[in-house]
């Protein structure tokens, strides 16, 4: 017999959350390699910078900012403090998130309960190192570069798209990582009402096994019973036959 319960609908939605964490795990990936391999992080008249270089257009006006002397082209980025600071953050949360992912996916894919708990633990745990270590990185840049801004040489100063997928990357983060946490509750309580459910129809099915044993009992005894009563009509039946038999002799005599 199939039993369904309150508890199998919990499962169905608890999938789609683990299922939609693993998505934004992947879509942060893909984010954060654009980021790291785009120079569009901060912009300005003939000059883009990113996190591991910076390139100078064609005919950008002089000076150039931070005074550079290099011709148009790309060049490894400055030997700022911040500027590196940033891109070893950022790389941290790739590596961070990449485990979180793999982690994620492994939760979907294993049928034990226990072994689900500890990836998806580890996986909350990988996502949380690669929020804090983008935001960091995302608030010292720009803070950072405002203490140097007199020395850009530029009038105007704006934050290319990479710095905004920076920022959609941390949002990703934050979901993914609150779907995990949201299941593992939604999990413990699903497997806490199954293992309810479980015992009772356990405990169920052992009252069914007594009453159907006592009721076997009760049958023999029936049966007993009645064999005895017709043992005991056979020899009435008998005793009076003798006593008949009895009296005819007498008669003959």
């Amino acid at each position: 017999m199939i039993m369904y319960t309150v508890a199998d609908e919990h499962m169905g939605e608890n999938e789609i959350a683990q299922v939609i964490a693993f998505i934004c795990g992947v879509i942060v990936i893909l984010l954060m390699i654009m980021g790291l391999a785009s120079t569009d992080w901060l912009m300005s008249l003939g000059w883009r910078q990113g996190l591991f270089a910076h390139c100078i257009e064609e005919g950008a006006p002089t000076p150039l900012p931070f005074n550079m002397p290099d011709p148009p082209g790309c060049y490894q980025a400055r030997d700022v403090g911040y500027i590196r600071a940033a891109a070893a953050l950022c790389v941290v949360c790739l590596l961070a998130d990449i485990a979180a992912t793999v982690l994620t996916g492994l939760g979907l894919r294993c049928q034990d309960h226990c072994d689900k708990r500890k990836y998806y633990r580890f996986a909350v745990f990988c996502m949380g190192i690669a929020l804090v270590s983008l935001l960091i990185a995302l608030v010292i840049y720009p803070v950072c570069f405002a203490a140097e801004l007199n020395f850009g040489n530029r009038p105007m100063w704006e934050f290319g798209w990479a710095y905004g997928v920076g920022w959609g990357a941390a949002i990703f983060l934050f979901g993914g990582a609150v779907l995990l946490l949201c299941d593992k509750e939604s999990e413990e309580i699903y497997y806490k009402e199954r293992k309810i459910v479980r015992d009772d129809i356990g405990s169920g099915a052992v009252a069914v096994g007594m009453a159907g044993a006592g009721h076997g009992h009760g049958h023999v005894g029936h049966h007993m019973v009645g064999n005895n009563s017709y043992a005991g009509a056979g020899n009435s039946m008998i005793g009076s036959g003798h006593h008949h038999g009895v009296r005819s002799g007498t008669q003959l005599a």
